[in-house]
């Protein structure tokens, strides 16, 4: 099993789907749950990677609706770093989500964030 770890944004945004009974929860629980089987050799459908970023191993989760940019760090955890609903405007979401993502991970690299599982 590989390790996952959402960031305190994805994980309080996750929790709130579950709290809603919102039926999306359970496709990303599904989602994340085969990410920590399967690790960096998931692929398409489920994972593909984000090309204009400045993060060269940024990637993204697909959960029905729902995308999350994720990266693997240098000790070969999935980190969780952004999630949202796509529908209908996440394609436009990805030039605000890109760079948050990749600030978030520089934060992740630097020590300021606490692990979450």
């Amino acid at each position: 099993m590989w390790k996952v770890v959402l960031l305190e944004e994805v994980d309080a945004w996750f929790l709130e789907l579950v709290r809603g009974s919102d039926p999306v929860a359970e496709h990303v629980h599904a989602a994340i749950e085969l990410l920590a089987r399967s690790g960096p050799s998931l692929g398409r459908p489920v994972v593909d990677s984000i090309k204009a970023s400045t993060v060269h191993n940024l990637k993204e989760l697909r959960a029905s609706t729902v995308r999350v940019l994720f990266v693997f760090d240098p000790a070969r955890r999935a980190v969780l770093l952004v999630a949202g609903d796509k529908a209908g405007r996440w394609d436009e979401r990805y030039r605000v989500n890109i760079p948050v993502a990749e600030d978030r991970y520089e934060r992740w690299l630097a020590g300021e964030y606490d692990e979450e599982v």
